[in-house]
């Protein structure tokens, strides 16, 4: 024969059992700290969105050294026009170092090309570089071909850079000059310009936020799925007459 336990009716329990069927954790509302459900796909989208955010760190981190600060240390300079004043190879040739091999290093050396131009804002003279890298690498050249064996080809390469500055003779051309600095160096091209810059920060960024929102929206997802499970377990103690699940099951034989 099957005995069922007895149970004091829904209108006998105090004030703080009906609080403590709600709230099974002794009473007190829903605990924070607990660790919220998660399924395969949620632990997947979480390791997809820190991915994302520590990619994007790692982005900062090497534009910043490559881009940035290059940018930042370097001279601003405004755009001008320029004309082409001589153009000449020195006699004295730039030495340079090349690697041919695995564990092989050779010497060799490079022509010196070197443009004049006359900056038409100012009437100034000043030689003018291919762009700031070429002024910090050799500020006597207009740019610094990289180094191999063949001397003639790197002769050949100069020649021809000078016969496109002599067919621009008397023509205008747009430059760029240093406005608060006192050297006499001028260049063709900006290698870090404000759309370089701005990509650098924006993807970056974007990827960041990316991350961000998705590690977000999972555990909004996670929260908000464990206030319904609580929800749903307080209402069912309502139903069942504020008894606990557990001791509903009770049988005794």
């Amino acid at each position: 024969m099957i005995k069922r336990k007895h149970y004091p009716s829904t209108t006998a329990l105090s004030a703080s059992e009906r609080k403590r069927n709600i709230y099974p954790n002794n009473g007190d509302p829903l605990n924070m700290h607990k660790k919220l459900p998660s399924s395969a796909g949620e632990d997947r989208a979480m390791l997809l969105g820190f991915a994302m955010m520590g990619f994007s760190v790692l982005m900062f981190f090497l534009f910043g050294i490559t881009i940035l600060k290059p940018f930042m240390l370097s001279t601003q300079r405004e755009e001008s026009n320029c004309t082409t004043m001589h153009t000449g190879i020195t006699d004295d040739w730039m030495g340079c170092a090349f690697t041919c091999d695995v564990g092989c290093q050779g010497q060799s050396k490079y022509p010196c090309l070197q443009v004049t131009v006359n900056l038409t804002h100012s009437g100034q003279k000043a030689l003018l570089h291919y762009n700031e890298e070429a002024v910090q690498i050799n500020s006597k050249c207009f740019y610094t071909p990289k180094c191999h064996r063949d001397r003639n080809d790197l002769l050949n390469s100069a020649l021809d850079i000078k016969e496109f500055f002599d067919h621009k003779n008397g023509t205008p051309f747009s430059c760029f000059y240093s406005p608060d600095s006192q050297s006499e160096d001028v260049i063709l091209i900006k290698k870090y310009d404000q759309t370089v810059i701005f990509h650098c920060l924006f993807w970056p960024s974007l990827t960041l936020l990316g991350g961000a929102l998705i590690v977000g929206m999972v555990r909004l997802t996670q929260y908000l799925s464990l206030l319904c499970e609580r929800h749903s377990t307080a209402l069912r103690g309502e139903v069942g007459g504020q008894v606990p699940c557990m001791e509903q099951h009770q049988f005794k034989l």
